[in-house]
């Protein structure tokens, strides 16, 4: 089992690094493999409403979204990590999962379905709960099952160094690591027991005007 961890800083060992290195430390002691996967610092712009992703299985855009697609496509779950820019995701990290998802939902649905996710944000005082709100939705729109902690997922600091002396953060880290792989490991008795995945239903798409 494995989970990739994003981190969607254009500040590659910035606070956001830092608590997703404290859910893979957590995860290493628990045998659960991992890896953090940066996403860079070069823009990425947002979804063009193109929709060839249907046709093509990839995002017509050929960038860091579709140079790392097998990576999401292998991984059994996920930790997605932002900083909080005007109480929002930074925007590169914006654009690359909104290019992601959806493209992703038109090219292989199983790469999220069911499988479990978190979503960290890093901020130095606010704005965190505001884009914590903003994260999730990409997650619940996917069937995706959401791994909570004792807090909602945030640390504080301007620095690394002042993430450290969040110890209620990175607690809440290591809680989140910890849920995360007992849920895996569940899901992963759950198979070899028998138990199948929900089927699924032909979507339905109605427009609010006609």
């Amino acid at each position: 089992m494995k989970v990739l961890l994003i981190n969607g800083s254009p500040n590659k060992n910035g606070c956001t690094n830092r608590a997703l290195e404290e859910i893979s430390n957590e995860f290493e002691k628990l045998e659960i493999d991992s890896e953090i996967f940066w996403i860079g610092k070069k823009p990425i712009g947002g979804c063009m409403a193109c929709r060839q992703c249907a046709k093509i299985k990839k995002c017509v855009v050929d960038d860091i979204v579709n140079e790392s697609r097998e990576k999401f496509r292998e991984a059994d779950g996920f930790v997605f990590g932002s900083p909080v820019h005007f109480a929002a995701m930074a925007g590169s990290m914006t654009g690359f999962m909104d290019r992601l998802f959806y493209s992703e939902s038109r090219s292989d649905p199983n790469t999220f379905r069911l499988k479990p996710v978190a979503g960290v944000l890093s901020a130095r005082r606010a704005g965190t709960t505001a884009a914590f709100d903003q994260i999730n939705k990409y997650f619940t729109i996917s069937e995706m099952i959401v791994i909570s902690s004792k807090y909602w997922n945030m640390v504080h600091g301007y620095t690394p160094q002042d993430v450290e002396q969040d110890l209620e953060g990175l607690l809440n880290m290591r809680i989140l690591a910890r849920n995360m792989a007992w849920f895996l490991k569940c899901k992963e008795a759950g198979e070899k027991s028998g138990i199948e995945l929900p089927e699924i239903e032909p979507h339905v798409f109605i427009n609010f005007i006609r």
